[in-house]
């Protein structure tokens, strides 16, 4: 798929959440519960729809012009559209389409549910994967920009590489943290201890952020 930004970006948005439709092998990505988006998989778990919202008379017109966008994939033909993964949409425009429909599922949505969601990203952009509030740390805004938004390549990470944890349950995993991995807290976190901390402290660093992680 030549969209490989498409994870990222989406669950870089308020409220976010994705999972997996296992009868259909759809990864799906919500808001408040409800689908905006979809990259639909094939039994190798190869991409081969994109599948967006959007209003009736802008998915008409670009069904018109880009052989690419087509009527949505085993969804309502009127309201959702499917992008081919490897076709010729333009990055832009796509992000753009994204956009339309996440904003359009959250526009279903009460004024107050909708309030709930955009206030949800506070939280979400500042805790990282492995449950740390990155807007604890003396170093964001400093030596770093905090796990989400350096995408895990943080002030203690290898040079131009990700942290570890970051690694594993994002890059590898696919998962938006390690609060949803069976796993955790694993020998990826116990190998991962801040020097400055006494054991004790460290374990009880690791419950901390299990906690947060499972909140």
């Amino acid at each position: 798929m030549r969209y490989t930004w498409i994870d990222q970006y989406l669950l870089s948005k308020a409220g976010v959440t994705k999972d997996i439709q296992k009868d259909w092998n759809w990864i799906r990505y919500q808001i408040g519960g409800k689908m905006f988006a979809a990259v639909c998989m094939d039994w190798n778990n190869e991409p081969y729809y994109i599948t967006l919202k959007l209003e009736p008379s802008e998915g008409d017109f670009l069904r018109r012009q880009y052989e690419d966008i087509v009527p949505g994939y085993y969804m309502n033909k009127t309201h959702w559209n499917s992008v081919k993964p490897d076709g010729e949409v333009p990055d832009d425009l796509l992000k753009d389409l994204l956009d339309k429909s996440y904003q359009l599922v959250l526009g279903g949505f009460s004024k107050k549910k909708q309030r709930e969601i955009l206030e949800s990203r506070v939280t979400a952009d500042s805790l990282s994967c492995c449950g740390t509030d990155c807007s604890e740390c003396g170093f964001l805004g400093n030596m770093c920009e905090g796990c989400n938004v350096s995408f895990g390549k943080v002030f203690h990470a290898p040079k131009g590489r990700a942290c570890p944890i970051y690694e594993c349950s994002v890059n590898q995993k696919k998962l938006k943290g390690c609060g949803t991995c069976s796993s955790v807290p694993c020998d990826i976190w116990k190998n991962t201890k801040d020097p400055s901390l006494s054991d004790e402290e460290f374990e009880h660093n690791i419950q901390e952020r299990v906690g947060r992680l499972r909140k």
